[in-house]
């Protein structure tokens, strides 16, 4: 389990919202990309964000969350 403070202040490195924990994962509050959890430690790297199925790819993420994705 992240320690509640530490959860406060991560957040998406993609899209700069809020995450929350879902088991072994921190998920993303726009678009649901599921950061892992590696020995009690998130691994919040773009490349390693697993995408929501409906979506297919980082690509389909990207171009869905356009508007919502700081530049």
């Amino acid at each position: 389990m992240i320690d509640a403070e530490l959860l406060e202040i991560l957040v998406c490195p993609l899209t700069r919202s809020r995450l929350h924990q879902e088991g072994d994962y921190l998920v993303s509050e726009v678009g649901g990309l599921k950061y892992p959890i590696h020995d009690g430690i998130p691994v919040l790297l773009i490349s390693d964000a697993i995408v929501p199925p409906e979506l297919g790819s980082m690509e389909a993420f990207r171009e869905k969350y356009r508007d919502q994705i700081p530049d």
